[in-house]
């Protein structure tokens, strides 16, 4: 059983759901405004079920529309459908990308989050991988252990069945 598991999940989640307005720890219209005690209680969860050491800092959280998202993940020009990309993590800025309509208020929402943590987390531990699919096995363990929580998983949030991930998480080279 996850430790802490479920205190830390409705603490997340409440942090998530204060206000009625969008979750204050986003970059929108070039300002940054600062919300670590999600950050922080999502990295506590991090850390304590999956042996992730806590960042120095917490990352940049930026919202873009779902083409800009696709154009960094894919480069210009890529035809994917602009609901299949959602967030990615910038290593080099430290910073987490979410697509605008990112709301945090829900658990599959602050899932998406907690995936892109394990990114974060990842980095500022100076981990290495042998490809850049490895280091999504931990990534979709920690979301999907966070969706089991409220009694949900990846294939019920987001359609992602187990051979999908499998194809998703294995370097092929």
């Amino acid at each position: 059983m996850l430790r802490s598991a479920s205190y830390i999940a409705t603490l997340a989640l409440c942090l998530s759901t204060m206000t009625a307005a969008p979750l204050p720890a986003f970059e929108q219209e070039g300002r940054m405004r600062d919300a670590p005690p999600l950050l922080d209680t999502l990295a506590l969860w991090l850390g304590a079920n999956f042996d992730l050491p806590l960042a120095v800092h917490n990352p940049r959280l930026v919202t873009l529309p779902g083409p800009e998202l696709i154009a960094m993940r894919y480069g210009d020009g890529a035809r994917i459908a602009p609901d299949r990309v959602v967030a990615l993590y910038d290593e080099a800025t430290a910073t987490i990308y979410l697509s605008d309509g990112w709301t945090g208020r829900s658990p599959a929402e602050l899932s998406i989050l907690i995936h892109e943590m394990v990114h974060h987390m990842q980095a500022m531990a100076g981990h290495r991988f042998a490809c850049p699919a490895a280091r999504e096995r931990l990534a979709y363990d920690a979301q999907d252990a966070w969706l089991a929580l409220f009694g949900e998983d990846l294939q019920s949030a987001f359609d992602l069945d187990p051979a999908m991930l499998l194809v998703g998480t294995v370097c092929t080279h």
